[in-house]
């Protein structure tokens, strides 16, 4: 399934070349059907949401922007409130995985190999081993990347795209295709904002804007806290919209049964 983005094995590479060998319409072929499989899959993974009542939140980043930190952050300021699980995705170990659970949630491991993004299939896989009763929000924190998982729907309802202050704050204009469907940009890590000195947040901001996306952008430190309850704020309000939103296409569905 990974051949189009060049993220599986030796095998992968050589079906990869045979693929780049071909004309133009089958490249177009191939990669339409990956999509197309990898959405219907999406929509399935969606429904299951939507019985469940939960929200799910794509969390997406380059490596090391401090996913797991901000998920450890906030499952302990919704503990009471909100009731978390996770789906986290990474190449090998469990390490992340652990830190959640020590945090006080549950979360499952998806170790994808060779794979630099996690697709529908997996994370449909992965629901199997997750208690959904009682959950309010699902965390998937997708493999480190800003390229990959731009393609491929999981089924989630939001997407929160990380920057840490230690990257470029001209991340979005490099990778536009990922930032434009960013429904929240948080910078991260704004406790070294100081010591790295070059990167400037209104500057991040302003391009992610001028990708034509209004999505809102905040600040935050998952060590020292600032920006959190801002962060607190979004997620619980995108809950209840989401709440809202699957009750009432259960009271549709019931009135389309009774009529």
């Amino acid at each position: 399934m990974y051949e189009i983005c060049g993220c599986a094995g030796d095998e992968g590479a050589h079906v990869a070349a045979e693929i780049l060998c071909a004309d133009i319409g089958k490249q177009i072929e191939v990669l339409h059907a990956l999509l197309h499989d990898n959405n219907h899959q999406a929509a399935h993974n969606r429904a299951h949401f939507k019985s469940a009542g939960i929200l799910v939140v794509n969390l997406i980043s380059s490596a090391g922007a401090g996913k797991t930190s901000l998920l450890e952050a906030t499952i302990r300021a919704l503990r009471g409130r909100l009731t978390v699980a996770v789906i986290e995705g990474d190449l090998e170990t469990e390490n992340d995985a652990r830190r959640v659970r020590e945090a006080g949630a549950q979360a499952v491991q998806i170790s994808t190999g060779n794979a630099c993004h996690l697709d529908a299939a997996m994370v449909h896989s992965a629901l199997r081993l997750l208690n959904l009763g009682g959950v309010d929000i699902l965390f998937i924190e997708n493999v480190g990347n800003l390229i990959c998982p731009a393609d491929f729907d999981l089924g989630q309802h939001r997407n929160v795209l990380l920057l840490s202050v230690t990257e470029g704050d001209d991340k979005p204009e490099k990778y536009p295709v990922m930032f434009r469907k960013a429904d929240l940009l948080a910078i991260t890590k704004l406790d070294l904002l100081e010591a790295v000195g070059d990167f400037e947040p209104d500057r991040a901001a302003a391009q992610l804007h001028y990708l034509a996306n209004p999505a809102p952008v905040l600040e935050i430190s998952a060590r020292t806290g600032a920006g959190m309850a801002l962060w607190i704020a979004w997620l619980v309000k995108e809950y209840e919209v989401c709440r809202q939103s699957h009750e009432s296409l259960a009271d549709s569905d019931a009135s389309h049964v009774h009529a």
